[in-house]
């Protein structure tokens, strides 16, 4: 019988690539969207649809008890369409409550539910500046000014939510700034660039293969290195959908 995985985040840039991964690696996939009307679009993609608000903590856990998912996977970001500056004030703060608690309540419905694994998605550049490129051991930037405190915060919750998971083997992924098919970014942009079917590729194989851990992912000549993962999982930041799906 295929392993389940719950897949928070399942309609946004980097779940959707990573749902077919999935699939197409033998798991099957449940889907959060908070949006009923995307259920259809998940159900055509090959996902069980579960329609839940992460803030919910008493419907999440419900719905995690019912599917009983040995893995569950964090891809979950409130960003705006196209990433509109004129409301990425806004999306920091919102993506920082994801962050914290929206992790909270994904690793109390994880733990309840008896998952094994999780795999969640941060950020590599909330790095303090220092020598680059940095590693997964460079001390994050946790005395920022606003609004730049908002975002680091969020992830040193996010970050300690997985990692101190009691009986769940867990896993972050700092990526990079992710480009590619609905991202809102056509090509590499930032300092440490990630295409988005690289990022998905990395969760799929943080899933099969990680011990648990922080691992960068982002391109090579990037502010952060990605040997870790490269040596670890097996990634590569030239992995593309087509090319994962023949590994």
């Amino acid at each position: 019988m295929a392993d389940t995985v719950f897949l928070a985040g399942a309609t946004g840039a980097v779940g959707s690539t990573l749902a077919p991964l999935l699939i197409d690696a033998g798991f099957t996939v449940y889907g959060s969207t908070r949006k009923a009307q995307r259920a259809g679009q998940l159900e055509e993609a090959g996902i069980v649809p579960v329609v839940v608000d992460v803030f919910d903590s008493a419907a999440l856990t419900g719905a995690l008890m019912r599917i009983k998912p040995q893995s569950v996977i964090h891809q979950l970001t409130d960003l705006p369409r196209g990433l509109d500056p004129s409301q990425m004030a806004q999306a920091v703060v919102n993506n920082a409550r994801i962050r914290n608690e929206g992790t909270r309540n994904l690793v109390g419905a994880a733990r309840a539910a008896g998952s094994r694994r999780l795999v969640a998605q941060s950020i590599a550049w909330a790095y303090r500046a220092g020598t680059r490129p940095y590693d997964e051991t460079s001390p994050l930037d946790v005395d920022a000014p606003t609004p730049r405190s908002i975002s680091v915060q969020g992830v040193v919750a996010l970050e300690k939510w997985v990692l101190e998971a009691d009986g769940v083997i867990g896993t972050v992924l700092r990526y990079g700034q992710i480009y590619g098919p609905g991202t809102g970014a056509d090509a590499p942009n930032g300092a440490s660039p990630l295409h988005v079917e690289a990022a998905a590729a990395a969760a799929l194989l943080a899933l099969q293969r990680s011990h648990g851990g922080i691992y960068n992912i982002a391109e090579d000549e990037a502010d952060v290195s990605s040997a870790k993962a490269k040596r670890e999982l097996g990634w590569l930041p030239s992995l593309r959908s087509a090319s994962v799906a023949r590994t």
